[in-house]
């Protein structure tokens, strides 16, 4: 179990999280809500489709993509959490972002799940403030940053050195006094296709540690530039990729297509029985 807004959400059961980026220069155009008006209708559409989180970002992390101040992150959030949570008081909402600041913020503006890409390497206040904010902190791995991260992909074995980042950072952050952490090998960021299957063929070696484990490959380049499609065509794989994790002890899929996904889980939980 996790505890979000005062209660608790099975983490033994699959979950979905569902991908709402306020911003126009996300990799994928079908997950971009640039008005207020974009993010309802995809809110609405998202939980009614059988989202459990919905996780909010302003920040493009795309490879290459220009990098926002928390300021300016800040703005596009502000303008949209508290219209979320007044819209739909019963959702569960998770703020995408590397910065202390915006995630106190956004917490504070009724968000319940902290989602960071940098696993807390871009701001050393994070730590720090979700340990005191006292809510789900989701690590994700990663080098470098969006500018960065693409020359950064030199590892002896990439499992073996994940795995050794969750212990160090997990550690670090448990004693400051969190509990929830859940964590994300951050395919495709600082990593290469190869790299990138390499380690999803191994995610059950994430179990290791005890913890949550999310995927997000969801439309990523992993899967469109192996198959030889764009990330428009990119479902089909991300569906059969969905159905390995799920299988080999993922709890949290983060995707772009809640109906797509939520028949993968449906499929597992058959598969299971």
């Amino acid at each position: 179990m996790i505890s979000v807004n005062g209660r608790l959400l099975d983490i033994q059961q699959p979950l979905i999280m569902g991908i709402i980026n306020v911003t126009p220069d996300s990799f994928y155009k079908g997950s971009r809500a640039e008005t207020q008006k974009d993010v309802l209708h995809k809110a609405k559409e998202m939980l009614e489709q059988g989202a459990d989180i919905l996780d909010l970002g302003a920040q493009s992390t795309r490879p290459n993509a220009t990098i926002l101040t928390a300021e300016e992150e800040w703005k596009r959030l502000s303008e949209v959490i508290p219209l979320l949570i007044s819209t739909y008081p019963d959702a569960v909402l998770s703020v995408d972002t590397f910065y202390a600041d915006v995630a106190e913020r956004a917490i504070n503006a009724g968000a319940a799940i902290v989602n960071d890409v940098s696993g807390g390497a871009l701001d050393k206040r994070m730590f720090s403030m979700v340990a005191e904010l006292r809510v789900p902190y989701i690590m994700m791995h990663s080098r470098g940053n969006a500018q960065t991260m693409q020359s950064m992909t030199q590892y002896d074995d990439v499992v073996e050195e994940v795995i050794r980042f969750f212990y160090e950072r997990v550690d670090q952050l448990r004693r400051l006094g969190q509990t929830d952490i859940i964590i994300d090998p951050g395919f495709g960021f600082a990593k290469t296709v190869d790299q990138s299957f390499k380690l999803l063929k191994h995610i059950e070696a994430l179990s290791v540690l005890q913890l949550p484990i999310l995927a997000g490959v969801s439309r990523k380049s992993m899967i469109y530039k192996s198959l030889g499609v764009t990330p428009d065509e990119a479902l089909h794989g991300t569906t059969a990729l969905h159905m390995w994790c799920l299988s080999h002890g993922v709890r949290i899929l983060r995707v772009h297509d809640v109906t797509a996904a939520k028949h993968a889980v449906e499929m597992y939980k058959r598969l299971c029985q």
